[in-house]
């Protein structure tokens, strides 16, 4: 590590993607010391909570309330830090000041890579439209003429991975990284059940990592039994190819 802590930024729709999807590489470069930052643009109240409305009397505020703690306990344990925009699900209703905000975000932690949505879902209009709020911010962010100071802009756009989507062959979702997180998953594992509204997706999603596990290890050469996958958006510029 240099002197400078490194950083990761995720932006999601919802609380529970960023478990499900990405909750081992948030793990893992925390582990790492790396400063790991969510940005949650929903509470996930209306999409998300489908065992929270089965309670009775529950109002649109408790609901927010308990999946706000829910998504709080599981950054803790998965070493993150979180800030919500409270946007709405089912749709996102993102305002200019939520972009403005989220920009400024993007310049304060200055993030080695961005983890978000894939890019397409036709089962969920809210995390494309995340992904692509998560890829202008990010071209915002670098623009010198963008809230100007005088000692100019220091950001520098990071590469994007998009997490694995729920249904990924009807995403095009194309994976060309897998991350061993075979040493943080029972870190993972804790933070699922701090989601007890989505107790159905614990065992498909330790499913999910198995089998990236395998196809890791197989593509590696290496041992690995937990395996996240990612996509990435843009090139990455390297001097030598191995």
């Amino acid at each position: 590590m240099s002197d400078k802590q490194k950083s990761g930024l995720v932006v999601t729709a919802h609380p529970g993607d960023f478990v499900w999807r990405a909750g081992g590489a948030i793990a893992l470069h925390a582990k790492m010391g790396y400063r790991m930052k969510i940005v949650c643009f929903s509470f996930g109240e209306r999409g998300e909570s489908q065992g929270a409305w089965k309670q009775p009397g529950m109002t649109m505020e408790q609901c927010k309330a308990g999946r706000r703690a829910e998504a709080e306990a599981a950054a803790a344990i998965l070493g993150a830090e979180i800030e919500f925009f409270d946007s709405g699900d089912y749709p996102l209703n993102f305002t200019d000041g939520m972009m403005d905000r989220l920009i400024d975000i993007y310049r304060e932690v200055n993030p080695s890579f961005v983890l978000t949505h894939a890019v397409r879902d036709p089962y969920n209009v809210d995390h494309p439209k995340a992904s692509a709020i998560a890829q202008e911010a990010r071209i915002v962010a670098q623009a010198a003429g963008h809230k100007p100071g005088p000692s100019g802009v220091t950001y520098t756009a990071p590469q994007v991975f998009q997490f694995e989507p729920h249904q990924p062959e009807q995403c095009d979702f194309k994976p060309n990284r897998i991350l061993n997180i075979t040493e943080v998953w029972d870190t993972k594992w804790k933070a699922f059940q701090e989601l007890p509204a989505q107790r159905h997706l614990w065992d498909y999603y330790e499913r999910v990592a198995l089998n990236r596990g395998m196809q890791g290890g197989r593509n590696s050469g290496k041992a690995m039994k937990y395996g996240e996958a990612y996509q990435t958006i843009f090139p990455d510029a390297v001097e030598v190819l191995a």
